[in-house]
């Protein structure tokens, strides 16, 4: 049984990627926002350290990096915020895959967290129509 091969229309491939904000639904436009996400951190990496290298591209409102509860270190990501989002931008350009505290960090947008609310009652747990 011999396999139909189709030709897939070029249309059908092609990517459209707009840097603009959609102006008329301001709520659920993805603009560039001026947290950026940083992996790979070093577990000698302080906060001070991390906004000391990206206050070269503007003012850092924070710098947050996340840690282990247990072991009291660097998990090896955190969270750097600046106060314009140009610079920002020219952050997560210029420190992508550059060496800090002698390993190679990666820099990207940071995503609004999800907060999964009202989700119901878990596997194990009364829900509240039981109750009733």
């Amino acid at each position: 049984m011999a396999a139909s091969l189709r030709k897939v229309p070029s249309s059908f491939l092609r990517i459209r990627y707009t840097s603009r904000p959609n102006p008329y639904n301001p709520l659920f436009s993805r603009g560039f926002s001026s947290k950026l996400f940083v992996k790979g951190i070093s577990f000698s990496t302080t906060e001070e350290t991390l906004a000391k290298e990206f206050s070269r591209f503007g003012e850092v409102v924070e710098t947050n990096i996340v840690m282990e509860k247990t072991r009291n270190r660097s998990k090896g990501y955190g969270y750097v915020s600046f106060a314009k989002e140009d610079d920002a931008h020219q952050a997560l350009i210029d420190m992508n895959g550059k060496v800090l505290d002698g390993r190679v960090v990666f820099v990207d947008k940071a995503w609004p967290s999800r907060h999964f609310r009202n989700r119901g009652p878990r596997a194990g747990e009364p829900s509240d129509a039981a109750d009733g």
